[in-house]
This record gives C-alpha cells, sequence and structure tokens, in this order.
C-alpha cells in the first residue's frame, strides 16, 4: 500500500471516529422541520390530575381546576376562552357540529366570561379556576333555577338559566365548557380555533 493510500485510510478513520464521538451533540443542535402545527387545550383537577373532578355541585361551594393551554403553533399566539353553561337538553348547542365546509363551529350561546392569554411558541399556560354556582329548586324538585355563578371572584349573574330534568340520568345537570379563541392578525379579530373542553355538573345532590 501507497504512503498516499495509508493516509487516506488514516484521515478516513479518524473522520468517522470524529462523526461518532460528536453525534450526540450534533443530534441536540439539529432543527427538523415541523410539520403539524396546532393548539392543546386540557382540564385539569385541584391537584393537578385527570381524575378527580368536580361532579356533585351543591349550591355556594367553592371548587377548583386548572385550564391548560399549549401553544404548537411555531409563533406567539394571542388567545382568548369563553366561558359558557348549557342545560344537558341542549347539547344542539355544544360546540362540536360542523358547518358546511366542515370547520368546527363554536357554540351559539352567550359567552359568561372572558379569559385572555399570550402564549409563546411551545409553551403551556396555566390558568387556575375557582367557581361556586348559587342556585335554588322548586319543591317538589321539577326545575333547578340558577341566579350566579362566582367565577375566579367575579360574580356573574345567570338568572336565565334553568335546568331541567334528565331522565336517563335521574338528575339535573349541566354543562360548564371552555371555548378556545385565536387572534387573527389578517381580520384583527378573534377566530374559534376548534378546540374545547368541559366539565358535566350534578345539581341534585342538595335535595336527594
Amino acid at each position: 500500500m501507497k504512503i498516499a493510500e495509508y493516509w487516506l485510510l488514516y484521515w478516513t478513520v479518524v473522520g468517522v471516529s470524529v462523526l461518532l464521538v460528536a453525534s450526540p451533540f450534533l443530534s441536540r443542535m439539529l432543527v427538523y422541520p415541523r410539520t403539524e402545527f396546532f393548539t392543546e387545550l386540557w382540564i385539569l383537577d385541584e391537584n393537578h390530575r385527570a381524575e378527580n373532578y368536580p361532579f356533585n355541585v351543591t349550591p355556594n361551594q367553592e371548587y377548583t381546576i386548572y385550564l391548560g393551554i399549549a401553544n404548537r403553533l411555531g409563533y406567539c399566539a394571542y388567545y382568548t376562552v369563553q366561558v359558557k353553561f348549557l342545560n344537558w337538553s341542549q347539547t344542539e348547542l355544544m360546540p362540536t357540529r360542523f358547518g358546511p365546509i366542515k370547520e368546527r363551529l363554536p357554540s351559539s350561546l352567550p359567552s359568561l366570561f372572558n379569559l385572555a392569554a399570550f402564549v409563546a411558541d411551545e409553551q403551556v399556560y396555566e390558568i387556575p379556576i375557582t367557581f361556586s354556582f348559587n342556585y335554588t329548586w322548586d319543591q317538589p324538585p321539577t326545575k333547578v333555577e340558577l341566579s350566579s355563578l362566582w367565577f375566579n371572584g367575579v360574580r356573574l349573574n345567570m338568572g336565565n338559566y334553568t335546568l331541567s330534568w334528565d331522565a336517563d340520568n335521574k338528575a339535573f345537570r349541566g354543562f360548564l365548557f371552555f371555548e378556545l379563541w385565536l387572534y387573527n392578525n389578517d381580520t384583527n379579530g378573534f377566530d374559534y380555533h376548534g378546540r374545547f373542553v368541559g366539565l358535566w355538573f350534578n345539581m341534585t345532590v342538595s335535595f336527594s
């Protein structure tokens, strides 16, 4: 073997060795193109777990949950969360239906409260939420009449909200849910982001 061939073999071995040693560090530095852009939305219980959510709700009892937003959109996003409430019999007004071009549509129910959040790309924003309902019922119970919702220390009027009897579940059930809206720079307004989470409540426990 000629000297030139020895040098070629030597530098080849050295180059491969360098790449093997550096590969763990290079893998950390490489930036792979992102192919999916989305936002995550979830609710956790008062212990930051997806387990013991409040369900049996009594009047004026305070409950705690956490609303989480994870931004995977590739840019700093401006969100607003619309807080809404419906009776079990109004499930057709939940934001799960699709429009004529298959886009997700928000609920047509009015928002009781809005939460705003700026979330940087690849960051998670958590919103602690405390709430309690004030409601009454007639005797014998045929309907539940809500008067107010205390939400993060703010009293929200619910004087026109009632719950009817759910015969299948033998309860007066209400659904508190959170719609995610995203700021659109082109229209200078918020668009429904196609995501919502919520909790069903049983408001029968007080007179059962």
